[in-house]
């Protein structure tokens, strides 16, 4: 029998909402675990804008039973780790152990997210950390593109805040601000822990159960997404040569039926040296060194985009060239060797990430915190066997027409660079 066959699934929701998801998979040695928070960047007002990603950091500095280093330190000792992110939509604390250390993963895990102290000495240290996280994505201009162009194409939306925030929020923060934040959005219903790897599923419930203790409830999420529906150039000055450029359309949300097939038209357009964006930009015209398109999924929406990276005398040229390959994509039908070949890939990059207990746990943990259900991976590359070259019209026609386009420069460019460039060509 194939070892994926071996992979069971189980779930469960205690009394005050919280869900613990896993999948054990008997031929592993590890265990990844994930503690989900469903509260990011998009739930937070102006005033507290980065504070999610702040409380991220805090809870790492201190509780009432370990300093800072025995955090840091703890699952380290035992060859494991303890990390976390936030994203607009998220936040998340997890851990990868060998499977007899579950214990120590789920009580360190507990005792970040239960007993963290917030110390005056604690927050302002941290301040300081974070402005500079703030410095230095600002200074690199192929991240601090994509803050710019979510601001530009959300249209004052909270998913277009940054998830880190700006200085005078964080240095605003208060113990009391942190606290607030966390009893309105870490709720026992905004929970999940998934885990993934040699794990029984009976204990891990049963340490659960020991160890949290979220109020009740899932209330407080932020407010719905609305789309853009007009054109939007923006410009933004930064030293350099080079032109840093997201351009974007409106998406599908994380459970929209026709995802899949949205990924198969991003697939062809920029993921990876074989899409034509690549092909076309890059190797046929050398007018980029970086080009890639990129997908994002939210709970209600989405986004398609394309970044790239070119001199200021090559940026309308670049642009219309890009253009014009949105265009042809709406018109002309993929050949079924091409489309085979884009399924392939995609089926591919989807199952290597599942090689790992930690992909596992992370597709866990954001299906069930998104959605609400599993999908099997066998479930999806059916989905995605499915995809015709008719639907990779159907959704280029869809996406891609001038209502909504969103295009955001940072460098030397201003709007007379793009005079020449019809984006109704659409």
């Amino acid at each position: 029998m194939a070892a994926r066959n071996l992979i069971t699934y189980n779930k469960s929701v205690l009394p005050g909402g919280l869900r613990v998801v896993s999948e054990k998979i008997p031929t592993a040695r590890a265990i990844a675990i994930g503690v989900w928070i469903d509260a990011g960047s998009r739930d937070e007002s102006v005033s507290e804008n980065g504070i999610s990603h702040f409380i991220e950091h805090m809870v790492f500095k201190g509780t009432r039973n370990r300093s800072p280093k025995q955090i840091a330190s703890w699952l380290e000792s035992l060859g494991g780790n303890l990390n976390a992110f936030t994203s607009r939509e998220q936040t998340c604390f997890h851990a990868i152990i060998l499977d007899e250390h579950l214990t120590e993963a789920v009580d360190i895990l507990s005792d970040i997210l239960m007993n963290s102290t917030f110390t005056p000495g604690n927050l302002t240290r941290e301040k300081s950390v974070v402005v500079e996280e703030i410095h230095e994505v600002r200074e690199n201009p192929s991240d601090y593109i994509h803050e710019l162009f979510s601001e530009n194409f959300w249209r004052g939306h909270p998913l277009g805040r940054s998830i880190l925030g700006t200085r005078d929020n964080i240095m605003a923060f208060s113990r009391k601000d942190l606290r607030s934040y966390m009893a309105r959005h870490y709720r026992g219903g905004r929970v999940v822990i998934a885990a993934a790897g040699n794990v029984s599923h009976r204990k891990l419930l049963g340490l659960v159960r020991d160890r949290f203790d979220f109020t009740p409830g899932d209330d407080g999420r932020g407010e719905d997404a609305v789309l853009p529906d007009d054109i939007a150039v923006e410009f933004a000055s930064h030293a350099g040569q080079q032109n840093h450029v997201c351009m974007g359309f409106p998406g599908l949300a994380f459970n929209h039926p026709d995802r899949y097939k949205l990924l198969g038209l991003y697939t062809y357009l920029g993921a990876g040296m074989s899409s034509v964006l690549f092909q076309r930009i890059r190797e046929e015209k050398g007018m980029a060194y970086t080009i890639y398109a990129f997908s994002d999924f939210y709970r209600d929406s989405g986004l398609l985009g394309i970044y790239f990276a070119t001199d200021q005398k090559n940026l309308p040229d670049a642009a219309t060239t890009i253009l014009k390959e949105l265009k042809k994509v709406k018109k002309y039908r993929l050949p079924e060797d091409r489309l085979d070949k884009i399924k392939a890939q995609i089926k591919g990059h989807l199952t290597l990430a599942l090689e790992s207990t930690s992909g596992r746990m992370s597709r866990l943990g954001r299906q069930e915190i998104m959605v609400g259900h599993y999908t099997s991976l066998e479930q999806a590359l059916r989905q995605i066997d499915k995809i015709t070259p008719d639907d990779i019209i159907e959704m280029a026609r869809k996406l891609f027409t001038p209502r909504g386009l969103t295009m955001t420069a940072l460098g030397p460019a201003d709007k007379k660079d793009l005079a020449g460039v019809d984006f109704s060509v659409l």
